[in-house]
């Protein structure tokens, strides 16, 4: 299905944005989750039919062991409730060999749009279920003083939490935490679990469509999609309405 409509604003009534919320691999940074899930499976025909799609459809912004569930069940292994802790192991072993590999990088248009919040002097929030979300942002420089890590005023990364993602526990400790209301808080996610959550803590969805899955963020219902942060408008932001730059 095709969107050939989108909101030209989500401010709705009162509803005035003043605060972001970022999910970290996939929007912040380019992570080697889905390459560690893949590989940790260590049978060449399971690995070959773990595409991308599955990743972002059933695993992604999952916790660990709910994500090694959703993956096996969408493969059809057997036993699959059996098998996911191990495989969760795997995959959290598999993926710290990667991260010390170097094999973690930032995305540009997303450190530029961080910079563009950061000027609007609004409170930011990194919210993911990753517990290795921040070991990988602290190894990226945003300027001369802060890495990734350090500019966030909440930081909800790999919190035990007792629902995951579409639940939106997770944002809305990173709300209360900054501290801002639901509503007025964007949420930045690549995975439609996450636009879910977000949606269902009643804040505004910003999809980012990296893998051309933008129909698949539409329909959990983000409020904007974009392929790049750079489209979205800053000026539109600073008024508090999330709508896409003019061209």
């Amino acid at each position: 299905m095709t969107h050939s409509k989108e909101p030209v604003s989500v401010s709705q009534g009162p509803r005035t944005l003043s605060a972001g919320i970022f999910d970290v691999d996939g929007v912040l940074l380019a992570s080697p989750h889905e390459r560690a899930w893949r590989e940790a499976l260590g049978n060449p025909g399971d690995e070959a039919r773990f595409t991308t799609a599955m990743y972002q459809s059933q695993i992604a912004g999952k916790p660990r062991l709910a994500g090694a569930l959703a993956a096996l069940q969408a493969l059809g292994l057997p036993h699959a409730g059996l098998l996911a802790e191990a495989y969760a192991e795997r995959k959290q072993r598999r993926l710290e060999e990667l991260i010390h590999a170097g094999a973690v990088s930032a995305f540009p248009d997303a450190l530029r749009f961080v910079r563009d919040v950061m000027a609007l002097g609004w409170p930011m929030a990194v919210a993911s279920s990753s517990k290795n979300a921040n070991e990988m942002m602290k190894r990226v420089q945003l300027d001369t003083h802060h890495t990734l890590l350090d500019v966030f005023g909440s930081n909800v990364c790999g919190r035990d939490l007792r629902q995951g993602k579409p639940n939106p526990e997770i944002f809305l400790l990173a709300a209360a935490d900054l501290p801002a209301a639901p509503r007025n808080c964007f949420v930045v996610e690549d995975a439609p679990a996450g636009i879910e959550a977000a949606c269902a803590g009643g804040m505004t969805g910003l999809g980012v469509a990296r893998l051309h899955d933008a129909d698949l963020l539409w329909a959990a219902g983000a409020s904007l999609v974009v392929t790049s942060l750079d489209e979205v408008s800053i000026d539109e932001l600073a008024r508090g309405r999330l709508c896409r730059r003019a061209p």
